[in-house]
């Protein structure tokens, strides 16, 4: 039997508000879309008592067996969902770790969508929210890969169409701990994207938007903002914003030939940090 494909596309957060906290849980509102930057994952049923799960690629090294997918597959099993059948899995990693990419949670709401499409599970909406929240939040996002408005009250509204948004996705050679940077979160903002409209996705209301995680985190590393200071500088991007809870900083363009450019400059003056081109899908 051979392996299917998937795409699992990162996640990027063009606007991020912190607009409260319940229990242990911040109530977050944000502006998300996602980009051609992508894992690629193979998967197969296999005739065995486990699941294989195997990593490789760049961003694969500090990937430990308690994985997003991991815990995807335990939880179909307690729950009796997935009855027995296993799979091997291979993940090649090429979105960075660490980064408000969402790459572990993308990976589990992809191979989730795929059991769901090839009816090998058979599941409830309610079902599908449950075991996508106790993965991770940004899980259920990933579902759909459409871009989107998460307002405050935790409704999800999905945009089909708008126009393609050229990026300078940066990512230094360090990681932020989303736990971490949450846990320093002393003050919340005002809601602000409850009526969500596809106006929202338009390049000049993002630019007057923010992520209000950014000032933790660059406190915490300065280099954040040095960084991001010379993008919004040198590279003539529309705007610069981190995205989630970092370390990952974006460059947004409107045409690819700038995008490159930045690319290009940012090369030169930080050689050792990862960076790619990409595109909002």
């Amino acid at each position: 039997m051979s392996y299917d494909k998937i795409k699992s596309y990162a996640k990027i957060n063009l606007a991020l508000n912190i607009t409260g906290k319940t229990n242990s849980l911040h109530k977050i509102e944000s502006i998300i879309s996602f980009v051609s930057l992508h894992d690629e994952i193979l998967i197969k049923r296999i005739n065995s008592n486990k699941h294989i799960i195997s990593f490789k690629g760049k961003f694969s090294k500090r990937i430990g067996k308690n994985n997003s997918i991991s815990k995807l597959l335990d939880l179909l099993e307690k729950k009796k969902i997935i009855k027995g059948k296993k799979f091997h899995i291979k993940i090649n990693k090429k979105i960075p770790i660490k980064a408000g990419l969402g790459g572990g949670s993308m990976n589990a709401a992809s191979i989730l969508k795929y059991f769901i499409q090839k009816k090998i599970i058979k599941i409830s909406k309610k079902e599908i929210i449950i075991i996508s929240n106790s993965i991770g939040s940004d899980v259920i996002l990933g579902l759909r890969f459409i871009n989107c408005v998460l307002t405050s009250k935790n409704k999800i509204r999905y945009f089909k169409s708008y126009k393609k948004i050229y990026t300078l996705i940066v990512k230094p050679n360090f990681g932020c701990s989303t736990k971490d940077i949450y846990s320093k979160v002393r003050k919340f903002d005002r809601s602000i994207l409850n009526r969500p409209n596809l106006r929202m996705f338009d390049l000049n209301f993002l630019s007057k938007m923010q992520n209000s995680l950014e000032p933790i985190a660059f406190s915490k590393y300065p280099k954040l903002q040095a960084i991001k200071s010379y993008l919004e500088i040198s590279s003539k991007a529309f705007f610069v914003r981190m995205t989630g809870s970092g370390s990952a900083l974006i460059a947004y363009f409107k045409s690819k030939e700038k995008c490159e450019n930045a690319k290009r400059q940012f090369n030169k003056k930080y050689k050792n940090y990862w960076c790619i081109v990409s595109k909002t899908i």
